[in-house]
C-alpha cells in the first residue's frame, strides 16, 4: 500500500490514453457524484446484442434465485435500465432469476447493516472498495472473488491502474470486489454566472485554481450580489468526498499516512484548510448547512440557488442536465500551489457469503456478464457515466455524442490522488467527518475538533486491524 499513490498515478497515465481514444484532450468526482444517477435522457452507448450472439459460459446450467442491491451509480439506480441488463443476462442464463433492490446514500448503509445483523444480506451488492473491501470484507461478510481475477482480467485491469487492483484486494490478499468502472470527482461552477461576476478569470485554462484565486472568485461573486456562493454540507455522509477534497486541497494536506494506517487531517495543513472554511463562512463568502447532504447541495446548484457544487462528476452532469439552464463547468478543487489531488471513485460488485454454493456461483456469473461480456461490458460502463477499468475496452465514448464531454472529465485523471478510502475504519471515519464539520461550524475550536476526529478514526482503524 506504500506504493499506492505512485501506482495509481502511473496507472492513470496508461488509463488516460485508453479513455481519451480519439479525443483531442489528455485523459474524475462520488456520487458518488456518489449520490446521483444519470438522467433518463442519457442513452446507453449502444444497445444490448441479441441473446443468440452470446455463448453461455461454463456454469450456465446453474439454477438459482439471487438478489442484487445496488447504490445509485449512474443508471444502475434506474430500474428500467437495470431490468434491461437482467433481461440480457437471462437470455444467456435463463435459470438464474435476479431480483433487484435500489439503495440510496442516505439510508443504504443502514439497510445493509440491518441485513447483516438479521442474516438477510443480498447475494450481490454494487459499490466501491471502501464498503466492499474495507468494511464488509474486513468483517468477514464477503466471498473471495479471486477466481474472477484470472490472469487475463488481472492483466487487463492492471494495465489501466494497479491501484484499482490494490483497492479491490484486502490486506490478507482476498479480492472482495470485482470492478466495473472508475472516475475522478471534481467540483463545478455556474459558468455564465462566473463570467457575469468576473470570477472566471481566477480559473486556469486547465480548470485548476489556487486557494488565493478561489477566495478572489468568492469575493467577486459576493460583490456581484450573489447571496449564497457555495454550501459546505454536513448533514450526513452522502457525497462527503466533496467536502473532504475541498478541505484537504486548500493547503495540500494529506488525509492519511502513506501506509493507510493513521488518519492525519489534524496536521497543520489539514487544520488550516478546515479553519479557512470556517473563516469564509464567517465572512459571508461561503455558507454551511448542518442538515444538508450532497444531493441537497447539487439540487441547489441545479436550481441556481448557489453558484457552485463541491460534489460533481460526469454522471452528475447527465443526471441534472434537464434541470439546468446554465453550463455546469467542471473544475478541480482549489489548492495552495495550484496542483490538486482529486478523490477517485472505483465501483464494482461484491458477493455476500450467504452459505449457498449455487447462489454464489450464479452471482459470479452475473458479475462476469455485466463486467466482462464483450457486448454488455461497455454498455454497463456507459450507463454509469464513468470510465472502464479494463484497458481493452478503450474509449467507449468514441464516436458518440458524449465523446467531447467525457474527454473533459477524462482530463482530470492526471490529478488523481491517493485512494485512502481503503483505510480500515472507513465507515466510522465517514460519520466522524461530518460530525466534526458540524462541530467546527458550530463554534468549536478547529484543532481540538480535528484532534478528536482523528482519535476516533485511528481507534476505529486499530480495532479493525485487530479483528
Amino acid at each position: 500500500m506504500k506504493k499506492l499513490v505512485a501506482l495509481f498515478l502511473a496507472g492513470v497515465m496508461t488509463f488516460s490514453l485508453a479513455a481519451c481514444g480519439n479525443s483531442s484532450q489528455p485523459a474524475a468526482e462520488p456520487a458518488p457524484a456518489e449520490e446521483a444517477a444519470p438522467a433518463e435522457e442519457a442513452a446507453p452507448a449502444e444497445e444490448a446484442a441479441p441473446a443468440e450472439e452470446a455463448a453461455p459460459a461454463e456454469g450456465a446450467a446453474v439454477a438459482a434465485d439471487i438478489t442484487l442491491w445496488t447504490y445509485p451509480i449512474g443508471k444502475f439506480g434506474d430500474a428500467e435500465t437495470v431490468n434491461g441488463f437482467v433481461q440480457a443476462f437471462n437470455a444467456v442464463y435463463p435459470d438464474i432469476n435476479v431480483s433487484v433492490e435500489y439503495l440510496d446514500y442516505t439510508s443504504g448503509d443502514d439497510q445493509v447493516t440491518a441485513a447483516i445483523e438479521a442474516g438477510t444480506t443480498p447475494d450481490i451488492i454494487m459499490e466501491g472498495p471502501e464498503r466492499l473491501v474495507s468494511n464488509w470484507g474486513a468483517k468477514g461478510k464477503m466471498i473471495d472473488l479471486a477466481d474472477l481475477w484470472d490472469e487475463e482480467a488481472l492483466a487487463d485491469i492492471s494495465a489501466t491502474s494497479e491501484a484499482v487492483v490494490a483497492a479491490c484486494k484486502s490486506a490478507d490478499g482476498a479480492y472482495y470486489e470485482y470492478p466495473l468502472c472508475m472516475t475522478t470527482h471534481t467540483m463545478a461552477v455556474n459558468k455564465e454566472l462566473f463570467e457575469e461576476a468576473g470570477a472566471m478569470q481566477y480559473i486556469n485554462e486547465d480548470r485548476t485554481w489556487t486557494t488565493e484565486n478561489f477566495e478572489k472568485a468568492l469575493q467577486a461573486l459576493k460583490d456581484y450580489g450573489v447571496e449564497t456562493t457555495g454550501v459546505v454540507y454536513c448533514g450526513g455522509q452522502g457525497g462527503d468526498q466533496g467536502t473532504r477534497a475541498l478541505a484537504m486541497n486548500l493547503y495540500n494536506a494529506e488525509f492519511t499516512n502513506a501506509d493507510h494506517t493513521e488518519w492525519t487531517m489534524n496536521s497543520e495543513a489539514g487544520v488550516k484548510g478546515l479553519q479557512q472554511l470556517v473563516d469564509w463562512t464567517e465572512a459571508g463568502l461561503l455558507s454551511f448547512d448542518a442538515g444538508a447532504v450532497a444531493s441537497d447541495e447539487i439540487q441547489l446548484f441545479a436550481n441556481k440557488t448557489i453558484a457552485m457544487s463541491f460534489c460533481w462528476n460526469a454522471a452528475n452532469q447527465l443526471t441534472y442536465a434537464a434541470q439546468t439552464d446554465f453550463t455546469p463547468y467542471a473544475v478541480a478543487f482549489p489548492s495552495e500551489d495550484g496542483t490538486p489531488e482529486l478523490a477517485g471513485g472505483i465501483w464494482g460488485f461484491g458477493v455476500f457469503d450467504n452459505g449457498d454454493a449455487d447462489k454464489i456461483a450464479a452471482a459470479k456469473l452475473f458479475i462476469e456478464f455485466i463486467c466482462d461480456d464483450a457486448t454488455q461490458g461497455p454498455i454497463s460502463i456507459a450507463n454509469t457515466g464513468f470510465f472502464p477499468v479494463r484497458s481493452s475496452y478503450g474509449n467507449i465514448y468514441a464516436g458518440t455524442e458524449d465523446e467531447e464531454r467525457m474527454a473533459t472529465y477524462a482530463s482530470f485523471q492526471k490529478w488523481l490522488g491517493d485512494y485512502y478510502n481503503v483505510t480500515l475504519g472507513w465507515a466510522e471515519q465517514r460519520t466522524a467527518w461530518w460530525n466534526m464539520l458540524q462541530q467546527i461550524f458550530g463554534g468549536e475550536d478547529v484543532q481540538a475538533a480535528a484532534d478528536a476526529y482523528v482519535e476516533t478514526c485511528n481507534t476505529a482503524t486499530a480495532d479493525a486491524s485487530a479483528n
